[in-house]
């Protein structure tokens, strides 16, 4: 009897190049403490997924929190994170190789940290990936 590969760590392959991509931007897989002085912030979670041919393939979506100081700023930073996940398809990182990357949605969720402050600027990102192990 054949063992399934265990797939690898999609989350820490999306912080790797998420991280490479937006210099000056704190990324994590956790909101940082001190989240105001922390902006602009990316934080991911695995968002899902199941096997695609088991032990092969695998589809992971990954929620992707896009904190900043102006809704302008998020939503610019949301669209380089797409592009920066986006452009990783085909490419290997970690022990993972994405297959595939696509956008699957983008809300506007600001934060209320409490109810004397201001909302935080937020964008919630979406992105559906087909990973392997390399």
């Amino acid at each position: 009897m054949s063992t399934p590969a265990v797939m690898p760590d999609v989350e820490a392959a999306a912080v790797t190049v998420l991280t490479a991509a937006l210099p000056d931007v704190w990324v994590g897989t956790e909101w940082p403490a001190q989240l105001q002085e922390r902006l602009p912030v990316v934080a991911l979670t695995l968002g899902g997924g199941g096997s695609r041919l088991r032990g092969i393939t695998a589809d992971r979506a990954i929620d992707i929190d896009i904190l900043a100081a102006t809704k302008g700023a998020a939503r610019a930073l949301a669209a380089s994170a797409s592009a920066a996940l986006i452009a990783a398809r085909s490419s290997t990182v970690g022990g993972l190789h994405f297959y595939d990357v696509d956008e699957t949605s983008l809300i506007w969720l600001p934060y209320q940290p409490s109810a004397e402050t201001d909302p935080l600027p937020r964008y919630v990102l979406v992105m559906s990936t087909v990973v392997r192990p390399a």
